[in-house]
């Protein structure tokens, strides 16, 4: 009779245990394979997260989440968090899988979240108007009207100052943005504020009466936050994902395309742009849409290579002999079927029907956004120089058909010791990655100033906008 009861009482424990067992949450790579989706916190900035007035989303960190949850076969989810410090208290509190948005790795960070390695750096860096006299250092800062973000990685680095003996003082901002801050510095209502580096260079194009007056910080390591845990899965899975993005070129790519062409215009190329933006694009503006619909060119596209061009100045001439809103040379003309090349626009017209001839010569194996910038590049030095290029990019075992590893090769073409070696000889390619950085910079700048325009005119049709979206990676 025990025995019955000991056998019964077993059967019990055995039950128990295992519905106790089974009871357990499963790993964190498993809940997001069981649920189909993939949730990220991050923030509303150009670096990272933004909607255009289209609803088209991108940003660095989105791009990177969402390759992310493509890996892992799963939709993504951002949630974004009213106040800056949500995301890293969300994290840790296991409201979301991990945060992805511009985190600045720190010692205080460290003690309540998990890094991944990081994929890229930044500087924090002072931004002040040139009406306001530049500050050389930090101890020029007493007494001035200074915001910053709140919790931020600024807001510690000032804290880290003032204890080590400066006399700061500022404010921390809640309900806000970095964005917003930087507008009140250009509108006097700040002095100074702080950014990170890759924002500022975002930012300039928008407000070219801002400057830097210095770097607050050592380079500081920027990468995806998790909550700190016993169960790795998924932080493992992502560090993995991050080292291959690396390795194959990946991750180079992303950086080039949001932050690859931010930096190059200084402030009198930025003013003088706005300035014509003003008073020459209007009037070209039925030819640009004409003749970009006529060739398939996006207008945005072939409005910034016109300014690339000529400053959309229809008397330019050049020493040379190139002359016309697209700077035609004679036989490039003749082809074209151009007569004359200072009327706008047949100048115009030849311009676009050139440049798709040069996107026809890409080949097809190469995806947008490199495809366009491979033929700006053709476009400028001829699609003869470009294939020495790419044919250099091979040899030296990168990837020919990338502009970020292509743009690198570009400018060995104007040394001996590599334009022997190649079939067309000496070019100045240094000249063409800076003629395609322009042109990138060119684009930003008049998607930025139509959609102003549009938001201050009511009524304004949409299709009056350019409105460049080249497909992600």
């Amino acid at each position: 009779m025990s025995d019955i009861r000991f056998y019964t009482l077993f059967i019990h424990c055995l039950i128990l245990s295992l519905l106790f067992g089974c009871s357990q949450p499963p790993p964190a790579l498993q809940r997001v394979l069981n649920r189909g989706e993939l949730i990220v916190l991050t923030r509303t900035d150009p670096t990272t997260y933004s909607i255009n007035e289209s609803g088209f989303v991108s940003g660095f960190e989105y791009d990177l989440a969402t390759l992310f949850a493509d890996k892992l076969g799963v939709n993504v989810r951002f949630e974004l968090p009213e106040q800056f410090h949500d995301i890293l208290q969300f994290t840790s509190e296991n409201k979301a899988d991990f945060a992805a948005a511009g985190l600045s790795v720190t010692p205080e960070r460290k003690q309540i979240l998990q890094f991944t390695p990081p994929y890229y750096e930044v500087t924090q860096q002072l931004v002040y108007h040139y009406r306001t006299r530049r500050p050389k250092s930090i101890k020029y800062l007493a007494d001035s009207f200074f915001e910053v973000l709140a919790g931020t990685s600024h807001a510690e680095n000032l804290r880290r100052l003032k204890k080590n003996g400066s006399d700061l003082s500022w404010v921390e901002a809640y309900n806000t943005d970095v964005l917003t801050l930087v507008e009140m510095v250009n509108n006097g209502l700040l002095d100074y504020t702080i950014t990170d580096s890759n924002q500022f260079e975002i930012f300039r194009s928008r407000f070219p009466e801002l400057n830097v007056a210095f770097s607050i910080s050592e380079p500081e390591q920027i990468a995806w936050a998790f909550p700190k845990s016993d169960d790795h899965s998924l932080y493992d899975e992502a560090v993995k994902f991050i080292s291959d993005l690396k390795q194959t070129g990946v991750l180079k790519q992303l950086q080039d395309k949001h932050f690859g062409y931010s930096k190059h215009l200084n402030y009198v190329g930025i003013c003088t742009f706005r300035r014509h933006f003003n008073s020459r694009l209007q009037a070209l503006k039925p030819f640009l849409h004409q003749s970009a619909e006529k060739y398939g060119i996006d207008r945005t596209l072939l409005a910034a290579v016109a300014y690339q061009e000529s400053h959309w100045n229809r008397h330019a001439v050049s020493p040379t002999g190139v002359r016309g809103i697209m700077m035609l040379t004679r036989n490039t003309a003749k082809q074209m079927q151009i007569e004359n090349r200072l009327d706008p626009q047949q100048s115009i017209d030849g311009g676009a029907h050139y440049l798709a001839t040069r996107l026809q010569k890409i080949p097809a194996r190469i995806f947008e956004p490199d495809r366009t910038w491979m033929a700006l590049a053709s476009y400028n030095i001829g699609l003869g120089h470009l294939e020495d290029a790419r044919i250099l990019t091979q040899k030296q075992g990168a990837n020919p058909d990338r502009w970020v590893d292509v743009k690198e090769r570009l400018p060995l073409l104007a040394k001996k010791r590599w334009y022997k070696q190649t079939k067309h000889g000496y070019a100045r390619g240094n000249e063409a990655v800076t003629y395609v950085t322009n042109i990138r910079q060119y684009i930003d700048m008049l998607k930025q100033l139509e959609l102003t325009e549009a938001e201050s005119q009511n009524g304004t049709e949409t299709d009056e906008t350019f409105n460049m979206q080249l497909p992600a990676l």
